[in-house]
């Protein structure tokens, strides 16, 4: 939908919070130990430039030489799908789609240190470090109609959400969408997950599926994609769609500020076992992020989730990143810790995806994979980390400095 110029300025008084960064797929982070979620006015202060990227010798790379690049390779691949078609990357996706050695760890090692630089990312403050959270595919139990026990849906992206590209009228606000919907001549904001719950008939004929478990559900909009396994044993794989266009606002985070939960508690699993523990205070909590996630359908062969690049993610070497500071589909060599732990996980990830809350420079959200083990991990992950982008040799941008 495209806006005249003129209209701009009424249509971001009456839905300026609805502004959002996101782009294509973005899940959303896990409620990872009350993280904070910017506010709209803070996102508006946030500095222009979030890091600085600062070119250095491989050497530098923590644990560089001791990883196995075999799966971090593949991923890359993946990546190559959606950049081969962009100059910068065309060099270097031609040369590894013809590679020979995808099995031989020190070739692949060979290959990124002979066609890429790295660099450190510094954050605009001057620090090195920055969060590292987790997400995963998560299983749902579900029906293709509603029944008395699956009675919470999933719902396909409403015909009457207006999403408008802010960037086609300012250069300036690239990457800011607007969502909002039509009332009248009025383009007012979306509603938000309070109103949904309240009046489901605004979403009448919308359902996908339904599930038997609302918290399990509202966790799936955070995850931004995963299966339902049917009744008729049939395992549906589920992605993101769209969304109202709300900030998102961490209810772990609420928990903590209303001493429902001590900080230590307030993972996934916490929050779960309170709604547990507390059924007539849940669907409070809930209402109280108003983003609401959409989804649609995925192909079943898919090998996973498809993120915001998209392409499918690859468990345990795919992260979200803000793409302010990483260009999407870069390799990026993460320095961290397992989750809850001070054992080092240091990887050679890709960024394919992106999240509403995976905001900042020296920020990554990742992706576990499938199933209890990769929910268990995901729900605990709440690391200190650094990071290096790895940019083809031949990419010479103004924002990245050298020593």
């Amino acid at each position: 939908m495209k806006l005249k110029t003129c209209f701009l300025p009424i249509l971001l008084s009456s839905i300026l919070f609805a502004c959002s960064t996101q782009t294509t797929v973005p899940p959303e982070t896990v409620e990872q130990s009350a993280k904070p979620t910017p506010s709209q006015q803070q996102e508006q202060t946030e500095p222009t430039v979030l890091s600085t990227h600062v070119s250095v010798q491989w050497s530098d790379l923590t644990g560089w030489t001791e990883d196995d690049l075999r799966p971090a390779w593949q991923a890359f691949l993946q990546s190559c799908n959606a950049l081969k078609r962009q100059q910068v990357w065309q060099e270097v996706c031609t040369a590894a789609s013809s590679f020979m050695q995808a099995d031989n760890n020190a070739g692949i090692r060979h290959f990124f240190e002979h066609h890429f630089v790295p660099y450190r990312i510094i954050s605009h403050d001057g620090g090195g470090e920055g969060l590292v959270t987790g997400y995963y595919e998560p299983l749902l139990h579900g029906s293709r109609k509603p029944t008395a026990r699956y009675r919470y849906p999933l719902y396909a992206a409403p015909d009457e959400l207006l999403i408008v590209d802010l960037g086609d009228l300012y250069p300036e606000l690239k990457d800011l969408r607007l969502r909002g919907r039509l009332e009248g001549r009025r383009v007012v904001p979306y509603y938000s997950r309070a109103e949904i719950m309240d009046n489901p008939a605004v979403l009448k004929g919308y359902e996908l599926l339904w599930v038997d478990d609302e918290v399990e559900l509202f966790f799936l909009q955070i995850q931004g994609s995963g299966r339902i396994q049917l009744d008729t044993g049939e395992i549906v794989k589920i992605g993101f769609a769209e969304q109202n266009g709300y900030p998102y606002n961490s209810i772990g985070r609420i928990l903590v500020q209303q001493g429902e939960l001590p900080l230590e508690k307030a993972s996934m699993q916490g929050i779960k076992q309170w709604g547990q523990q507390n059924p007539g205070k849940l669907r409070s909590l809930l209402q109280q992020n108003a983003r609401f996630v959409f989804f649609r359908e995925l192909p079943g062969d898919l090998s996973g989730p498809i993120g915001a690049l998209g392409v499918p993610l690859t468990a345990g070497r795919s992260i979200a990143i803000d793409p302010r500071s990483i260009p999407q589909g870069a390799p990026v060599f993460l320095a961290t810790t397992w989750p809850n732990s001070s054992k080092p996980l240091n990887r050679l990830m890709v960024a394919q995806d992106t999240g509403g809350a995976i905001k900042g420079g020296i920020r990554a959200d990742f992706f576990w994979g499938y199933g209890p083990e990769a929910g268990n991990q995901a729900g605990k992950m709440k690391q200190q980390g650094k990071m290096w982008v790895l940019m083809p040799s031949s990419y010479k941008a103004p924002q990245l400095t050298q020593q």
